[in-house]
């Protein structure tokens, strides 16, 4: 899988969630979405340090910044 298939994915899996019932329209937004994903990448980062894996995670931050 390659960093912008990785972005991708994250950024349809916040698409597809669904938030707490405020009402039967709620929906998670693309813009939103992204930014959920960032969060996520920023995390694994963060936990990682320089262990393997690191660059794929800074392309795929950089894919959804």
């Amino acid at each position: 899988m390659t960093a912008k298939q990785k972005a991708e994915e994250l950024v349809d899996w916040f698409t597809e969630v669904k938030p707490p019932k405020l009402s039967d329209y709620s929906k998670i937004y693309s813009p939103t979405a992204r930014l959920c994903a960032l969060k996520v990448a920023e995390e694994v980062l963060g936990y990682m340090g320089a262990d393997r894996g690191y660059q794929f995670w800074t392309d795929v931050k950089e894919e959804l910044m």
